[in-house]
């Protein structure tokens, strides 16, 4: 993949990286060109003006985190308001094609591409092992394609399946 900078909101660092084809339809994310941690309030505001969608987006990215990595918070909603794509938050929220890669942190890198027809657009589907018509997965990527971050898409029981690919993928590449 290229060098470019991926365009993004969330912690650069980040070893949880979401892949969506999409940006919240507001001109500072239109415009961004560069990887951005989000400010106290942002997740919110962007819910309130743009509706149902992003706030799905938000809210199922925060039961995954939480559920994956049981953070010091006492709900989902809580970790979602706080720490989601913030600095620090070790997630991201990633706008540009993906540069795949494992092997330049601490931790492996998880790269989580939402819906089989994005990966299909970016030539990533036909280069991962589809384990159920939901979930496709390349071990040597560090890849997981998942459905969409949508209540309908990614429901609670397909949100425990999606943690338990990214705990294998972390243990197999450990």
């Amino acid at each position: 993949m290229t060098n470019r900078q991926n365009i993004a909101l969330g912690d650069s660092a980040a070893n949880i990286r979401v892949f969506i084809a999409n940006r919240p339809p507001l001109t500072p994310y239109q415009q961004l060109c560069h990887f951005r941690p989000i400010q106290h309030g942002e997740i919110k505001n962007i819910a309130e003006q743009t509706g149902n969608h992003w706030r799905k987006i938000f809210n199922v990215y925060a039961k995954f985190i939480f559920e994956l990595k049981t953070p010091a918070f006492n709900s989902w909603q809580h970790y979602r308001d706080r720490q989601l794509l913030t600095k620090d938050s070790n997630t991201a929220l990633i706008f540009s094609k993906p540069k795949l890669t494992t092997t330049n942190m601490k931790e492996p890198v998880i790269n989580i591409v939402l819906g089989k027809t994005y990966a299909t657009e970016l030539g990533l589907a036909e280069q991962c092992q589809w384990i159920s018509p939901d979930f496709a997965i390349n071990h040597s990527l560090g890849l997981i394609i998942s459905p969409y971050f949508d209540y309908r898409q990614l429901s609670n029981i397909k949100i425990t399946q999606l943690c338990q690919l990214v705990k294998q993928l972390v243990q197999d590449n450990a």
